[in-house]
């Protein structure tokens, strides 16, 4: 499968350009391409644009490393842009017919009626709109129930959509475009917060920082890189590429898992912002908190599944010298921990010889390197490991200082990323109570399966 010409994609935000454009630094993990004079011809700037088989084999390549993503704007329709929406539901008949009032009437929709508890008010709703229903006398679940609505598609892509999302009019065509490249099987849109007249605490907060929100950048899905999970809260996907769909068995993290087992078949996902979702956020704090230890008892399941990605924290041997050697708190701390970054910069920098600066280009790394790492030692410490992290504290004054200095840097740090509208205190509060429930949902499925395999950091080269 070839990038056909015309196709356009654009260096990420995180590749650097060294050496007067003679070589690329960047991507998912950290490596350095030396590009010919043909292929720095390929570029305009950061821009290229296939126009022959080695302008689309550079940019395959580019795609594959995580450095650069496709131009979704310049990137026509497929040729067959036919689809059916798939909405999975149980009761919600108001926000269904929201729902189906955003999809418009051009395309086949079937919803799924998963056993709800009231079916004649979702069965109304379906027949006001035109779409057609599938009622399960059983409850199976969101993976369930859009394989029921999987088996009945016919059109060359399908849309999973779920009842309390909000379609704008461009989301579903400007995914599409996103199939010009054979290899994608799935497109995901940014999911945002639908406005609401008076919004709480805690729902401002989830419009500032939702588990399904994964930011402003367009990224290819992959584990290890900024976005490594995509949510199927709303997809475009390949009918063809999806087999027979979603893991029934799974009732939490079906998602992750498709998107998964698609990249572990050389299939791509792509995660494009320039679409977006609104998604009508948990308002109250009690379904918040359930909502996110729910999200967390996914972490086994996907462990015994995909064990090469579900690491809550992977370090490079260095990294793990590095963060070690701090946590230990003792005189001879930051001497280490400068070694092994001053170490490392010159390890770096002799793999970098030939370029322009090396050793200023190899600082740069360790140091970008050196914060990833304290970052995911944050999150052990708070999220991940949190009642491990509570009972040392209560036997060792340096692990109350360390739990102390995460939680803080950590608020103070996203609360100026985020900019959510609202103070600082209640966003540092819900920034735990969000790390409370999610790490109590990963322990309670580390326990049903007998199992450390979600808690296990990972080291390696």
């Amino acid at each position: 499968m070839t990038l056909p010409v015309g196709f356009q994609v654009e260096l990420d935000r995180h590749t650097r350009i060294v050496d007067g454009g003679r070589a690329l630094v960047g991507g998912f993990p950290t490596r350095l391409i030396r590009l010919t004079a043909r292929a720095q011809r390929l570029f305009a700037g950061r821009t290229l644009c296939v126009r022959d088989a080695a302008g689309a084999l550079l940019a395959d390549r580019l795609l594959d490393l995580g450095m650069a993503n496709p131009v979704v704007g310049s990137l026509p329709s497929p040729a067959d842009p036919r689809y059916t929406v798939v909405v999975p539901v149980r009761d919600r008949p108001r926000q269904l017919s929201r729902l189906l009032s955003s999809v418009g009437e051009d395309h086949r929709v079937i919803v799924v009626d998963d056993a709800s508890r009231h079916p004649e008010a979702v069965a109304a709703v379906v027949a006001e709109h035109g779409a057609s229903l599938v009622p399960l006398t059983t409850n199976v679940g969101p993976a369930g129930a859009r394989n029921a609505g999987l088996r009945l598609v016919t059109t060359p892509f399908v849309v999973f959509v779920d009842s309390d999302i909000v379609l704008a009019p461009d989301t579903v065509p400007t995914l599409l475009r996103h199939f010009a490249d054979p290899a994608v099987a799935m497109a995901v849109p940014r999911i945002t917060g639908l406005p609401s007249a008076a919004p709480s605490w805690i729902e401002r907060y989830e419009n500032a920082r939702s588990s399904l929100d994964l930011g402003a950048h367009p990224a290819g899905v992959r584990p290890g890189s900024p976005v490594s999970w995509a949510s199927t809260a709303c997809v475009v996907a390949r009918v063809d590429a999806l087999a027979d769909g979603f893991d029934e068995l799974m009732r939490v993290g079906e998602d992750v898992d498709l998107c998964w087992r698609l990249l572990e078949q050389g299939r791509r996902v792509r995660y494009e912002p320039a679409a977006e979702a609104a998604h009508e956020h948990r308002a109250r704090l009690g379904d918040w908190l359930l909502r996110k230890a729910v999200y967390g008892t996914g972490a086994q399941p996907l462990a015994e599944r995909h064990p090469r990605f579900i690491a809550p924290a992977v370090f490079a041997p260095w990294s793990a010298a590095f963060v070690t050697a701090l946590l230990a708190q003792r005189r001879w701390s930051a001497p280490v921990a400068g070694a092994v970054l001053v170490g490392v910069t010159v390890r770096i920098g002799r793999k970098l010889d030939g370029t322009r600066y090396p050793h200023r280009l190899a600082a740069r790394l360790t140091a970008n390197g050196a914060l990833a790492a304290l970052a995911q030692t944050s999150a052990l410490l708070n999220r991940h490991w949190w009642p491990l992290t509570v009972v040392g504290c209560v036997a060792s004054r340096r692990v109350r200082r360390a739990a102390a200095v995460a939680a803080l840097a950590d608020i103070a740090l996203e609360y100026r990323r985020d900019r959510a509208r609202l103070d600082a205190v209640r966003y540092g509060v819900a920034r735990r109570l969000d790390d409370l429930a999610y790490g109590a949902g990963v322990w309670l499925s580390a326990l049903k399966g007998r199992s450390t395999a979600a808690l296990r950091p990972r080291v390696t080269r």
